[in-house]
């Protein structure tokens, strides 16, 4: 059996009751160490599992040949920060598994993409989803404010990810991933991302010290988040009620 199990997130005691009990039943485990941080570190998961963990790099899990190898003859599972199924990565070893006659199960779990409700905005407000990615020499690219300037085309809510790169140990804050933004503006002054515009910038949403500071976008872009992961949220057209929730969330 291939188990994809979300892990939630922010700590070892997210997990639900099933994957628990999935984990118990595993012989192999590998935690997925690229995509998203917990809050905890690997030790915590490995004294409530009582297990041993081995870290999955982007290799790893893309290539997903030991994955795929040892779930023939074993128990093996994927934990996955979040939920399993955010990302198509996971719809690919899954696919690749079930035409190996590899026995699969998906156990979900919180992610990101409904605890952003957090936010005081309404999830399914919500339009297409984008990341921002570290600049690099050659490599500088303006997707996610076209995603931006479209969602805010029909008045919808901007969930923006923002990169993170844990082996060399670079987390994206929420004032970098503003900063850039601010730059594409102000080359394209599309009067997509003002100084006056609001913005929700988020830091380890779910987790007991978690941080949601709303405001202008000068004013969140001099906020200290803290500790990685962080997120930005730029709104649409607001409800009163989401209005009243970013004015609560207003704690600079």
């Amino acid at each position: 059996m291939l188990y994809l199990i979300g892990l939630g997130l922010a700590d070892e005691k997210d997990i639900t009751l099933k994957g628990l009990e999935a984990v118990k039943n595993c012989d192999k485990l590998y935690l997925e160490c690229y995509t998203s941080r917990l809050s905890c570190s690997k030790e915590s998961l490995e004294k409530l599992y009582g297990k041993k963990i081995e870290l999955a790099d982007r290799n790893f899990v893309e290539t997903a040949e030991v994955l795929l190898k040892e779930s023939k003859g074993k128990n093996v599972a994927l934990l996955i920060i979040g939920d399993p199924l955010c990302a198509t990565t996971h719809w690919d070893i899954l696919q690749r598994a079930r035409e190996l006659k590899i026995n699969t199960e998906i156990i979900h779990n919180a992610s990101i993409i409904n605890a952003i409700g957090a936010a005081g905005l309404q999830v399914y407000k919500f339009g297409k989803t984008t990341s921002i990615p570290f600049p690099k020499e050659n490599f500088e690219p303006e997707s996610y404010y076209n995603i931006i300037k479209e969602n805010k085309s029909i008045g919808a809510h901007t969930l923006v990810l923002l990169d993170l790169d844990p082996v060399n140990s670079r987390f994206m804050s929420v004032n970098e991933g503003i900063e850039l933004l601010r730059k594409i503006e102000r080359k394209r002054d599309e009067k997509v991302f003002l100084p006056k515009d609001w913005c929700v910038g988020i830091a380890r949403l779910g987790a007991k010290d978690q941080k949601i500071v709303s405001g202008t976008v000068t004013e969140v872009s001099d906020a200290d988040f803290g500790p990685a992961p962080h997120c930005l949220v730029i709104p649409g057209n607001l409800h009163f009620l989401e209005e009243e929730a970013l004015k609560q969330a207003k704690t600079l």
